[in-house]
């Protein structure tokens, strides 16, 4: 899974400590002097926060009070001290203590030490650095690589192998920290992180093992309320029933399309991602519309852009129903699905139940092709 930024924000964690206290961080990038900055970013209470310093002879020093519950931040740094620089940027959790971070070039290379939080963090971020070098080697090879050689079949069926083969790595170095550290906050990221891509039975064994303090946290207890949404969309699960409007403020019932397989499909206009994978949807819908498939497009358009959802539909030729209760986040049917990242889809039977995720790329058309059988392909080679 290529990854764009690990945590957002908007959506990072928080555990509770037991004490409160002050937090110092010292560090240190090279030997660099004004007008060089390092700035310090992070969110609280819905407001994104920014300091910064001035650096001399390399050093650099923040420090401020933190509450019961520690708070990931971002440490920038930009030589010319014109602003945070999301190039160069360094995680860290603000909790009691001494953080400290060094580093001769940049802060993305920098070492961390300091309390427990940050330690941990240091440990998965040593582990994942594999991962991330692994990912780079895709990814150069696919910008070396001419518009011929990337098109023709071969390197396309080579570079989807390699990137599902780095998924699973990725997934299994979760899963191994996770189970190796069950006291860690940062063990509750990396689960945060695999439940896009896992299943309800994988999910909850890997909760239920974490230790009562990290389940008792703010967090883990926000986490253990999505548990019965996630087992409620569970593979083998009866999909829940919802009723949304379509483009023209019908109300369509999910359960209205019963006889059929389904392909539930979150995404919105504003999702670079999901656009993206359009095409792919578009493809699938072409081949097997004539089959017993269709798709319902749930879009988290935001709200007052309904103008932008429609013309989306119209621009990517997404010629099946779309429903909407244009809230953004706050969409109802992805709250029913435990949706939190787009795009995402679940593929159901006849029957309403749940038998295939998340199914990107060719994936969606080798699913409908292990269902349907080599008849659509048939039909589909005759039609062109």
């Amino acid at each position: 899974m290529k990854k764009l930024f690990l945590f957002v924000f908007a959506c990072l964690p928080a555990i509770l400590l037991a004490q409160t206290g002050k937090y110092v961080i010292e560090g240190s990038v090279g030997s660099y002097n004004a007008p060089a900055k390092v700035y310090l970013q992070y969110r609280v209470k819905g407001k994104t926060n920014t300091d910064s310093v001035t650096l001399k002879n390399g050093k650099f020093k923040f420090d401020g009070a933190v509450g019961t519950l520690p708070v990931a931040a971002y440490l920038m740094f930009n030589e010319k001290g014109s602003g945070p620089n999301y190039h160069d940027y360094k995680q860290v959790y603000l909790e009691p203590g001494i953080i400290k971070v060094n580093t001769a070039d940049l802060l993305t290379n920098a070492t961390v030490e300091g309390p427990k939080t940050n330690t941990d963090n240091q440990k998965f971020a040593v582990a994942y650095k594999a991962i991330d070098e692994a990912q780079k080697v895709i990814d150069e090879k696919e910008k070396a690589a001419t518009p011929e050689e990337r098109n023709s079949p071969e390197f396309i069926k080579a570079d989807k192998l390699a990137q599902k083969e780095l998924d699973a790595r990725e997934m299994a170095m979760n899963k191994k920290f996770i189970q190796e550290n069950p006291d860690s906050y940062i063990s509750l990221n990396a689960l945060e992180m695999i439940t896009y891509s896992s299943d309800y039975t994988d999910i909850a064994p890997l909760f239920n093992g974490l230790s009562a303090t990290i389940k008792e946290s703010e967090t883990g207890k926000k986490f253990a309320e999505r548990l019965p949404k996630l087992k409620a969309v569970a593979l083998g699960a009866v999909a829940p029933e919802f009723a949304e409007a379509d483009t023209s403020g019908k109300i369509v019932n999910l359960s209205s399309f019963r006889g059929k397989y389904v392909l539930i499909d979150f995404w919105a206009s504003w999702c670079g991602p999901c656009r993206h994978e359009n095409p792919n949807v578009v493809k699938a819908f072409n081949r097997f519309k004539n089959q017993k498939f269709t798709i319902l497009g749930v879009s988290l358009d935001r709200p007052g852009a309904k103008d932008k959802w429609l013309a989306a539909i119209h621009k990517d030729g997404l010629a099946w129903t779309q429903v909407s209760d244009l809230k953004f986040w706050d969409s109802k049917v992805a709250g029913m699905y435990a949706v939190r990242g787009i795009p995402q889809n679940f593929l159901i039977d006849p029957d309403g139940k749940i038998i295939a995720k998340n199914l990107r790329g060719d994936d969606l058309e080798a699913k409908l092709e292990e269902i349907f059988g080599n008849v659509a392909r048939s039909e589909h080679d005759k039609s062109k």
